[in-house]
């Protein structure tokens, strides 16, 4: 049996002792906490051998993992939600908002997923549709005009690719965030906290700080997709990954993000609280230093930061060879 596979059971006697000892009003807090504490070597002993893109794809996925809604809930006091776009309706796969984190005054506005069918069909999986990304563009607006740092929140597989959506313009409300987000005059930070897939992602994630949680993951598609293209096999999406350097580390290595927040072994929904934290304190130690920049080097230090990815230099033999 692999490590991962003893995890899987371990956390599987832990759930259905916590639900017997629940229903029966017996105390097995005693063989729990021994479960719990294998299981956190376990996940130790994953992290040092297995923790590879694939793995913490996994983790990103896992559907108790927390979202948009669970991380404003724990950071923010006074929270209060925006609708629409002001042009056709309200896209719940994207929610946004005013709210503070400890007396600091922010924008808040992320991807939100469900956690069941009935939930996930409402927020549409956390794909939004040109009403999502114009609604956090108008919301981005009115933190300029009232000259508020922006937190994004990333976390869904893709834009909607339906056909309704691609008739109300997808891809232009997606190059229009892109484009004004380079121009807004206010701090933004984003951080990605589970799936950032394609312009679905980066419709709201150009920042003058870009953050990912420890296992979260950032691509230009999906594994599943890369394998489809590549390899005409979806099954092969473990070795695609592989290829797509999505995971945090090697992203932190290439440039593409600046910052990786930590989170508790095992995953963030093995404790939100502490999760939440970390993500706090990162997001504040970002707003502190952006702070400190003019608007004009704000939006300079913007461009520069994103002019900069995919950057790279040929050895002087590669060089002299395009040269003749």
């Amino acid at each position: 049996m692999s490590v991962k596979e003893e995890i899987k059971e371990l956390e599987d006697k832990i759930e259905e002792l916590r639900r017997f000892s629940a229903e029966q009003k017996i105390d097995f807090s005693k063989q729990i906490g021994e479960l719990e504490k294998n299981l956190e070597e376990k996940y130790l002993e994953f992290s040092e051998k297995e923790m590879d893109s694939w793995a913490r794809i996994q983790i990103s996925r896992n559907p108790k993992r927390p979202y948009t809604l669970d991380y404003i809930n724990e950071l923010t006091q006074d929270f209060v939600e925006l609708h629409g776009d002001r042009l056709s309706k309200d896209d719940h796969a994207i929610i946004g908002g005013l709210a503070s984190v400890d007396g600091y005054n922010i924008m808040i506005i992320g991807h939100q997923k469900g956690r069941d069918l009935e939930s996930n069909m409402y927020r549409n999986f956390g794909m939004a549709s040109p009403e999502g990304y114009r609604k956090a563009l108008r919301l981005m607006r009115m933190a300029e005009r009232f000259e508020l740092p922006i937190l994004t929140l990333i976390d869904t597989s893709g834009a909607y690719p339906g056909i309704e959506a691609e008739e109300k313009g997808q891809g232009e409300a997606i190059a229009k965030n892109l484009s004004e987000m380079f121009s807004l005059r206010v701090p933004v930070v984003s951080v990605v906290i589970g799936e950032g897939g394609s312009g679905g992602a980066l419709g709201i994630g150009v920042a003058d700080s870009v953050l990912m949680l420890e296992n979260s993951v950032y691509s230009v598609i999906s594994p599943e997709g890369c394998a489809s293209i590549l390899f005409n096999d979806a099954t092969r999406a473990a070795e695609a990954a592989k290829s797509l350097k999505m995971d945090a580390i090697n992203l932190k290595g290439l440039k593409i993000i600046d910052e990786i927040i930590e989170e508790p072994l095992g995953g963030a929904h093995r404790n939100l609280e502490k999760t939440a934290q970390n993500l706090k304190a990162a997001v504040l130690k970002e707003f502190k230093k952006i702070d400190k920049l003019t608007v004009e080097e704000l939006l300079e230090r913007r461009y520069e930061k994103f002019r900069k990815m995919g950057e790279y230099f040929e050895n002087e033999e590669n060089i002299e060879e395009n040269e003749k």
